[in-house]
């Protein structure tokens, strides 16, 4: 499978022989007031540290442990708060999109499409994503295993897209809890693809809090630091300005006050795997 990478994202280039990318933002939107905020917030911390990063943000959450828990504010307002975004900004953004038909519509405002992990094995999902011809972001199954992650390659290549970015995200142990296998990295890497690490995803504890996903927050920077260690070319991050008010995802979110200093750390552990490399 013959894809692209290093890869363009609008101005942004991402990949090999590229600097630590970042895919960071909320988990899901709840206002555009505080989804701009968020917005400029991230890139004023990637401006001064270099790093090239795209905006990420969900307008239905349509994966919820319950079904009372908070979606979005719907794909209406999302893209258009997306669009704002990126017009601001002058930022690629990014958001998942969970039926086929989702995909063109979201192609319009978003230069990546991503499909949830849950989602990662429905064909026609991903063939409706590459056909709208822009990069496309899988993240990995918490079922499957990184080898098996060769058929979503080759799935979205057989409709014509080589763009393609996989994402660990950690791997079900027993009920309730994920692992990562940092092998996962190095081994999605050799697909050829662009290999993302989710350092906020991989410390949910599925439905642990009842009716929501409960998570290990303060384990973020050690999983991260581990995947860009193993190799990873983008970190991705959730961020919120309280997380413990966020409705989505807040016990594994990263507060944003912290994220300079998450993010100056992995700039200075990938700068060492570079180098050790060299």
């Amino acid at each position: 499978m013959n894809l692209d990478n290093p890869i363009a994202i609008g101005e942004r280039r991402l990949g090999a022989g590229q600097p630590l990318g970042v895919i960071a933002g909320p988990c899901v939107m709840e206002s555009q007031e505080l989804t701009l905020h968020i917005a400029r917030t991230v890139d004023q911390v990637c401006r001064e540290l270099e790093l090239p990063w795209i905006f990420k943000a969900s307008f239905d959450k349509a994966n919820r442990t319950s079904g009372d828990s908070y979606r979005g504010e719907g794909m209406a307002n999302g893209l258009a708060w997306l669009r704002t975004v990126r017009d601001e900004l002058g930022v690629p953004v990014t958001t998942d999109i969970h039926e086929s038909w989702q995909a063109q519509p979201v192609a319009e405002v978003c230069e990546l499409l991503q499909i949830p992990a849950f989602l990662a094995r429905q064909t026609d999902l991903l063939a409706a994503a590459a056909a709208t011809g822009r990069a496309v972001n899988v993240k990995k199954g918490q079922f499957m295993a990184p080898r098996d992650m060769r058929h979503v390659v080759a799935k979205l290549a057989a409709n014509g897209c080589r763009r393609v970015m996989l994402t660990e995200r950690g791997t079900f142990f027993g009920y309730g809890r994920l692992v990562n296998d940092m092998c996962a990295v190095p081994e999605m890497k050799s697909l050829g693809a662009v290999v993302v690490f989710d350092a906020t995803h991989s410390v949910q504890e599925p439905s642990a809090a009842g009716q929501t996903t409960g998570g290990q927050r303060a384990m973020v920077p050690t999983v991260a630091a581990a995947g860009v260690a193993a190799g990873a070319d983008v970190i991705f991050l959730e961020t919120h300005p309280d997380p413990d008010r966020s409705p989505s995802d807040g016990p594994n979110m990263v507060p944003l006050a912290q994220l300079r200093a998450l993010l100056g750390k992995l700039k200075r552990v990938f700068a060492a795997v570079r180098e050790s490399h060299e």
